[in-house]
């Protein structure tokens, strides 16, 4: 594989790491590289740390067409408990409270993935990077203070069930930018008139781009640095 300046590089994020971790990382590595004070580098599309999968990575004059590969569609799979609702809508916040799951089916569980299939109105989580009156809301949730965010379309072409060991559900999910799959668990979680939460997410697609052609960072890092010896 021969390095370009000016290119677009599939990497999937490891766990714990932030999305602007791994484009530091690059940023370092292909600047020494390419012989360059600060190369530009930027991602298409966040991750949350708890998240894992397909980050495109784009570099140089490159960097200009990120907008138009963050409009394209995703598909995660993810995990998702029911019997509980948490803070952050994920395994980080505190429990806000608990439900009896006995009488829940997987009838049940299939028709509320399905009520979710199409376009709907979302509301982003609290904990979340969205802007109010110039503050992240994640920034204004830490402090204690109320967090009002106002729903936003967005689009679930696919929200199909992989496996049900309760209180745990696989499913893949394909839709639009813009998507918290946080807010679906915890809207999931209403729709069955219980709670969840998420306990897993992978991005496994970007438009046409796939998890299984991606670098992984660690691999990558090394690949390059092999190129400068």
């Amino acid at each position: 594989m021969e390095l370009e300046r000016d290119a677009l590089y599939c990497i999937n994020k490891p766990l714990d790491k932030t999305s602007f971790y791994v484009v530091l990382q690059l940023r370092n590595t292909l600047s020494k590289y390419f012989k360059e004070k600060k190369l530009k580098v930027g991602h298409a599309g966040t991750l949350d740390p708890k998240a894992t999968g397909l980050l495109i990575i784009c570099t140089g004059k490159k960097t200009k067409e990120i907008d138009q590969f963050m409009g394209l569609p995703k598909e995660y799979t993810a995990e998702i408990c029911i019997g509980a609702t948490r803070v952050g809508y994920d395994m980080e916040g505190e429990i806000v409270e608990e439900f009896d799951i006995s009488n829940i089916t997987a009838q049940q569980i299939t028709a509320a993935a399905a009520q979710l299939t199409g376009t709907i109105l979302q509301t982003p989580p609290p904990h979340s990077a969205v802007m109010i009156d110039g503050k992240r809301a994640y920034e204004l949730a830490r402090a204690g203070k109320e967090v009002e965010i106002a729903p936003r379309e967005v689009t679930i072409q696919y929200f199909d069930i992989t496996y049900i060991n309760l209180p745990y559900i696989g499913c893949r999910i394909g839709c639009s930018k813009g998507t918290y799959i946080r807010s679906l668990a915890h809207d999931f979680g209403k729709i069955l008139n219980n709670g969840a939460h998420l306990t897993g997410l992978q991005r496994t697609k970007i438009g046409d781009y796939k998890l299984e052609e991606a670098w992984n960072l660690e691999e990558f890092i090394t690949f390059v640095r092999s190129k400068m010896v």
